[in-house]
């Protein structure tokens, strides 16, 4: 069963793998660029590269211990396939809030 999901402004644990601890710091620094860059192609209607980052975003997060990232990036796929601006939008105001938030326990 996954994690319950914390009110607002709380902290979200993650137990994360200890083999990524080093990796880890760079991979969520990426994810805030990759939000940033899907705003940036939604604002210009490039379908094209929100799919391609939403894509990077689906398949990256779940080997980082991220697994909500994983399904952010799920989402926005389906998105950007549709040319929902709104959406894609939300879905990296979700993603940033989510990077803010998530505090990571090695295991």
């Amino acid at each position: 069963m996954p994690p319950r999901t914390p009110g607002a402004g709380q902290e979200i644990v993650v137990r994360v793998n200890l083999d990524v601890a080093d990796l880890l710091p760079g991979f969520v620094a990426n994810c805030v660029r990759h939000a940033s860059q899907l705003r940036h192609a939604v604002h210009g209607a490039d379908w094209s590269a929100a799919h391609a980052i939403a894509h990077s975003l689906h398949g990256a997060g779940g080997g980082y211990g991220l697994d909500e990232v994983s399904r952010l990036g799920r989402e926005m796929e389906a998105a950007a396939q549709l040319g929902d601006a709104v959406k894609l939008g939300g879905l990296a105001a979700e993603l940033e809030d989510y990077l803010a938030r998530v505090r990571p326990v090695f295991e």
